[in-house]
């Protein structure tokens, strides 16, 4: 008894040493708040330094147990496999762009330490949808990254703000509400809330509950993620926050929702032989044809970033769509969310460091007083359409061969029509910046240089991440941590 007793003990211990990258992120979000307490509320920089820290500490513990064997926690809870490593990763260095995008906006405010420890909550939810294995798990992470983005889009406090607030707050209770009786469904058929349990008793399980269920579930991830049906919130609330929460909103959450959309289709809904993959595929489809048509008459930059994401949102669920039937898609999926941060983020950077030009002919002749801006601003335009050598070209090249592999020819063919079609929209926004006419700058504000920096180097980054997508790849292979 005393042995069995040791070795639980020992296993508890085992998994909260495994947690150290949540954990840190967790304790810098308690720390923050306390450490804001008492600094003046003019000089909470401190903060910063901390969330950067956390975020550094998030990297530094992650990549030495990279090639670990996969295994689950807590009794198959959560799971810690190549695509929680990837999620924790490229969350932190989202984090550590954002943390650096959003001083000119941030910096000195009486409220700097509520908005640097809001933006860890939401990266440590996405990192915990990504891992969860669980659907108690899964709920409570849907929720720590849902509760704290609330807050940040109406942290400005003007009336845009609290109106994409409220919206954003209204959508995200519908579908969290939707996402509880989904799980209530699944466990009533299924007798369990643990993915593993429920891969072994969801094939005899009533088709009609447990469907319902499956259902119920992936639309409050699917609104996570920022795709059809649940994507109305997307453009209002990216146009009405702050361009760095934007930015924070369009990014980071829709890591952790695509891997938590995987995990559970690979390991629970596969398994009960509901046909999941066509359901998957329509969305995919409506998703991707709608954010890119949508965007076709935008003028706001904002918006047009907006359902611009919701199009890359598209193309990724294409790769989820082959799950498990081809080796090529859990790698594919990984490198393009990596891609598409860096890629998404560099848009925005860009945005923020002009935060005067809102509408496409406002960037008329930026080319002449700000070359390199405009530089990553192609770079990060071209990016998003998969233009080589950029990762997310190796991103969607991935995922189409892995859904066409998987025998959905016809979804590939819409997804390169979607590609190309999107040409078009980001020309748009290329065209003017080339013109003679001089647009306005904010070159007095010496707070700008910051976000310049943070387009520079996402541009280089993603970039890089095509031309080093092959060794990206082969780290980014494995399985799903099942026990």
């Amino acid at each position: 008894m005393g042995e069995m007793g040791g070795m639980t003990e020992g296993m508890m211990l085992r998994d909260l040493l495994a947690l150290l990258p949540e954990a840190s992120l967790a304790a810098v979000a308690v720390l923050g708040l306390l450490l804001g307490s008492f600094l003046p509320r003019a000089r909470q920089w401190p903060v910063r330094l901390l969330a950067a820290a956390g975020a550094v500490t998030v990297i530094a513990t992650t990549v030495p147990v990279w090639n670990h064997d996969v295994y689950t926690l807590f009794d198959g809870s959560y799971g810690l496999d190549t695509a929680t490593n990837t999620v924790r990763l490229v969350a932190a260095g989202s984090i550590l762009l954002l943390l650096a995008l959003s001083v000119p906006g941030t910096r000195g405010e009486a409220r700097e330490s509520e908005f640097v420890v809001l933006m860890v909550l939401g990266g440590l939810g996405a990192v915990l949808l990504a891992g969860a294995n669980d659907l108690l798990v899964l709920l409570v992470a849907y929720l720590l990254a849902s509760i704290p983005l609330y807050a940040l889009t109406a942290f400005a406090k003007d009336a845009p703000g609290t109106e994409a607030a409220l919206k954003y707050y209204l959508f995200g209770a519908l579908f969290g509400t939707t996402m509880l009786f989904g799980a209530a469904l699944i466990l009533g058929a299924g007798g369990a809330t643990a993915y593993p349990m429920l891969a072994n008793e969801t094939y005899a399980a009533p088709r009609t509950a447990l469907a319902l269920g499956a259902v119920a579930v992936l639309g409050g991830l699917l609104f996570k993620a920022g795709a059809v049906p649940a994507h109305f919130w997307v453009p209002d609330v990216t146009q009405g926050t702050r361009p760095e929460v934007a930015a924070l909103v369009t990014t980071v959450p829709k890591l952790g929702a695509i891997v938590a959309i995987y995990r559970l289709s690979a390991i629970v809904v596969d398994p009960s032989g509901l046909n999941w993959r066509l359901l998957l595929a329509v969305v995919a489809a409506a998703t991707m044809t709608l954010g890119n048509f949508a965007a076709f008459f935008q003028t706001d930059v904002r918006r047009l970033l907006a359902y611009s994401t919701i199009s890359q949102v598209g193309y990724l669920l294409v790769g989820v769509v082959a799950a498990d039937r081809s080796n090529l898609a859990l790698p594919g999926v990984l490198l393009y969310l990596a891609a598409y941060a860096l890629t998404n983020l560099g848009a925005f950077a860009v945005v923020c460091a002009q935060p005067r030009l809102r509408t496409l002919t406002d960037y008329t002749g930026l080319l002449r007083r700000r070359p390199g801006l405009v530089i990553a601003l192609v770079v990060c335009l071209l990016g998003l359409i998969g233009t080589p050598p950029t990762g997310i070209f190796v991103g969607k090249l991935t995922v189409f061969t892995a859904a066409f592999d998987t025998g959905l020819g016809w979804l590939v063919v819409l997804a390169i029509a979607n590609t190309v079609a999107s040409v078009f929209y980001y020309l748009r926004w290329i065209g003017p910046t080339l013109r003679e006419h001089s647009a306005g700058d904010q070159a007095h504000d010496r707070a700008l240089v910051v976000p310049r920096a943070v387009a520079y180097a996402a541009a280089a980054g993603a970039v890089l991440t095509g031309l080093l997508a092959g060794p990206i790849m082969n780290a980014a292979e494995g399985s799903l941590a099942v026990p």
